[in-house]
């Protein structure tokens, strides 16, 4: 079983920073991927970035350019830097830890509580 807890949400205004981070309860070597989702009021949980054990890294187009996600395996955090901060940035942004098996399936889903952006002026 993995815990994740988020933290670094905040209020900023159009074009701040934040920088977001995820602490897992156990190392995350074993986790095949990590990332961050976001849901916004009255609209579906989606995808933001995630970053495999190797590295490996997928952003969406709505954030590619201004949003970085990175890993520290010795301290089993995750974090997601966030440049240009938009209005429509503003959502409950959640960290997800996942397994997979053969054929990609995932075998295990943790997910965090989510800490709440809000990007106005």
């Amino acid at each position: 079983q993995v815990q994740l807890v988020e933290s670094g949400g905040a209020s900023v205004q159009p074009g701040g920073s934040l920088r977001l981070s995820c602490a897992a309860s156990g190392s995350i070597l074993s986790l095949n991927a990590m990332g961050w989702y976001r849901q916004a009021p009255g609209k579906q949980r989606e995808l933001v970035a995630t970053i495999t054990s190797g590295g490996s890294t997928n952003y969406a187009d709505s954030v590619k350019g201004r949003f970085t996600i990175s890993r520290d395996n010795a301290k089993n955090m995750v974090y997601l830097r966030m440049n240009s901060l938009k209005p429509d940035d503003t959502a409950v942004y959640y960290c997800n830890a996942r397994r997979w098996g053969a054929g990609y399936v995932v075998t295990s889903d943790y997910w965090g509580q989510g800490t709440q952006v809000t990007v106005s002026s």
